[in-house]
C-alpha cells in the first residue's frame, strides 16, 4: 500500500486580510506568510472546486485583490 501524502501546510492568515491590497504585494505577503501556492484570478475565472491545502486565491481587478479565499 502506498504511504499518504502529507498535506501541504495551511498558514494561520485571515483570507480577509488581503482584499484591497494591490496583487504584488498581496501576493509577496502570502508567500511570505507560507502559502504554498499563490493564485491570482481575473473576475469571472472558472476553477475547479477541489481543496488544496496551502493554497490561496486571489480575485484581481485593476491590480487590486477583490476576493480571497483558501484552497
Amino acid at each position: 500500500m502506498a504511504p499518504v501524502p502529507t498535506p501541504s501546510a495551511q498558514p494561520a492568515d485571515k483570507p480577509e486580510s488581503y482584499v484591497g491590497l494591490d496583487a504584488e504585494t498581496a501576493e509577496r505577503q502570502a508567500r511570505e506568510r507560507g502559502w504554498s501556492t499563490v493564485r491570482s484570478l481575473p473576475p469571472g475565472t472558472v476553477v475547479t472546486m477541489e481543496f488544496l491545502g496551502g493554497r490561496i486565491n486571489f480575485q484581481v481587478e485593476s491590480s487590486t485583490v477583490t476576493r480571497c479565499w483558501i484552497g
